[in-house]
């Protein structure tokens, strides 16, 4: 008797999202079909010196180009759509399908990034269905969230139904009328879900998530209590928010000042797509504000989180062309700082209060809610889909074990349910939910100018923690030292007096040519020197004695110096010979003994 042959599993793999908030990447496989739901970005930590965005590791996409298919955009959070275009620098998309509003952000960052010919670009409604490869289907369900146009996907595959729920909570009296489409929730859960996967932020939160309505009386009530200018701050993608704020300052005769490149970004697309309703002559330039009166004035800004680049940030700094600070003024934070951003955000409102401004922030103003569901709205999501299997996706760990244990009270059995990391491949049959196996998971950093490698980000820490000790040192063609070297420290803290310490190092490259110049060059007097040979073991001596004197890490940097041209009596050097060399060498086992 011949066996039933079995059916391929489903794979389900994240690369971003998990552990942490922020790039959140998922990838769905069977057989030769690879779909990918969201490529999103995250903010980078403190010690990441001089990063932009941080972006999941994406090898495992990079080695199986050939089977992607296409990718849905749940919605236009930076944490959703901001990877796109450095994906497709790496390897192609066929077709992105989203909703309008985060198909033209995306549109956007593609034209400045000339890459619109990598990959087509679809808009899709609420209910619409789109077949992304003969293996996956997916349907797009309204859902509420903190951003405007904003989906749940329902993803048919041959295994069965796959449920992503994108960020949402569930907003009973959402700010554009646009209600959760909870209905199509229960069909699916009707006919059988196979598996969930689902927003675990507020996991950890009791109750419900309040209302993007509720915030409008309080802001109302803020605003018009303000006696001078008015300066507010909120996410720029926060349209719903910015919609209010905007309804706000024209019922209270205000003229808006948008400041910031997204905010403005932001605000011309949901104008256009409906999102937003005012009217044309609310907006006026910086310089046209400047000649109103203060309390005519609102100036919307980016910097909610306390990035170092954003409008708000340099104004608290003092460093914005066109914005000061006055006495009297009253800044308003309408958002709370995510994780990791705190310090910023509490720096950024101190600097501003040293400077005179009334700052309101915090949440016992009732100025901010979340776009994430609290216990309730999980509670709900489970119930009205029924899930066979369920993976908590989107939160930290504790948020992921938290949400694991509300799935299991709401009937999903244990074994059906798997807290996972970055990178963990979850197999699924009609049968049985597993985690096998892991593909690279790591992330990859840049900043204005490219990829900041592993290397280079180890070269900046470094210098932040220990500092800079550079040697330059002209050697002749006979070993000599032209001059003596020139030794500079930056930023290294020791008890060793500067001129000792040069005088040590002056020593230590004596030492090395007088005894060991043999070693380097040739003994038939061809003028042929090893200088990358000389090079590295000056570096080897020197890195040595540094941690051995500062009882501390600084980087060296070791510029060895020759002559244009050779002795005299000797010949040209072969073209291979270094003019200038510029080594670095970072301590390793063999160097820190």
């Amino acid at each position: 008797m011949s066996k039933t042959k079995q059916q391929p599993s489903l794979k389900i793999i994240p690369l971003g999202g998990l552990h942490e908030i922020g790039k959140n990447t998922c990838i769905l496989e069977y057989k030769e079909e690879i779909i990918l739901v969201d490529a999103g970005i995250a903010f980078p930590t403190d010690e990441m010196h001089g990063v932009n965005i941080v972006l999941p590791d994406m090898t495992y996409l990079r080695e199986n180009r050939h089977k992607i298919k296409g990718m849905i955009a749940t919605h236009g959070h930076e944490d959703h759509i901001g990877g796109i275009p450095h994906h497709l620098k790496q390897f192609d998309i066929p077709i992105i399908y989203g909703p309008k509003l985060a198909m033209a952000l995306v549109k956007d960052k593609l034209d400045e990034a000339g890459l619109s010919d990598r990959t087509k670009l679809q808009t899709v409604g609420p209910r619409e269905t789109v077949k992304v490869s003969p293996s996956f289907s997916v349907e797009f369900i309204r859902n509420t969230h903190s951003m405007a146009d904003s989906f749940t996907i329902a993803i048919q595959t041959p295994l069965g139904v796959v449920i992503h729920t994108g960020d949402f909570k569930i907003d009973h009296t959402p700010v554009d009328g646009e209600h959760f489409d909870l209905q199509k929730l229960a069909e699916y859960g009707e006919k059988g879900v196979l598996c969930l996967l689902s927003d675990s932020t507020n996991a950890e939160v009791p109750g419900s998530t309040a209302s993007e309505s509720s915030v409008y009386p309080n802001l109302d009530r803020i605003i018009a209590q303000a006696e001078g200018r008015l300066m507010m701050t909120t996410f720029a993608s926060s349209v719903h928010r910015v919609n209010i704020i905007l309804q706000l300052a024209q019922k209270h005769k205000r003229k808006v000042a948008v400041v910031g490149r997204s905010m403005l970004n932001v605000i011309a697309h949901a104008r256009e797509l409906g999102y937003v309703k005012c009217p044309d002559d609310i907006f006026i330039s910086l310089k046209a504000a400047n000649n109103l009166p203060d309390e005519q004035v609102l100036i919307l800004s980016t910097g909610s989180q306390g990035e170092p680049l954003a409008a708000l940030t340099r104004i608290s700094r003092g460093a914005h062309r066109h914005l000061k600070v006055r006495p009297g003024d009253t800044i308003v934070f309408s958002a709370n700082p995510i994780p990791g951003n705190t310090i910023a955000v509490v720096n950024t409102i101190d600097r501003l209060m040293m400077q005179g401004a009334n700052v309101i922030y915090g949440r016992r103003h009732g100025i901010h809610v979340s776009g994430h569901g609290c216990q309730e709205d999980h509670k709900l999501m489970l119930a009205l889909t029924r899930p066979k299997f369920f993976v908590p996706v989107h939160g930290e760990h504790r948020m992921l074990v938290k949400h694991a244990e509300i799935g299991y009270k709401m009937g999903v059995p244990a074994d059906n349910i798997v807290i996972i990391d970055n990178g963990d491949i979850v197999e699924l049959s009609t049968e049985k939910i597993s985690v096998k196996g892991k593909v690279p998971s790591g992330i990859e950093l840049v900043d204005q100018a490219g990829v900041v490698h592993e290397h280079v980000m180890q070269d900046r820490q470094q210098l932040a923690e220990d500092g800079v000790v550079t040697v330059a040192a002209p050697i002749s063609w006979e070993g000599k030292l032209i001059t003596p070297p020139e030794v500079h420290l930056r930023g290294v803290v020791t008890k060793v007096e500067p001129s000792l310490l040069k005088q040590l190092i002056i020593r230590a490259i004596e030492n090395i040519l007088e005894n060991r110049w043999d070693e380097f060059s040739n003994s038939d007097r061809s003028a042929k020197v090893n200088w990358s040979y000389l090079q590295k073991e000056v570096e080897k001596t020197l890195q040595r004695l540094v941690k051995r004197e500062l009882r501390s890490y600084p980087l060296v940097i070791f510029i060895l110096q020759t002559p244009e041209t050779p002795s005299p009596t000797a010949p040209e050097p072969t073209p291979n010979s270094n003019r200038k060399v510029y080594r670095r060498r970072r301590p390793t086992a063999s160097t820190a003994s």
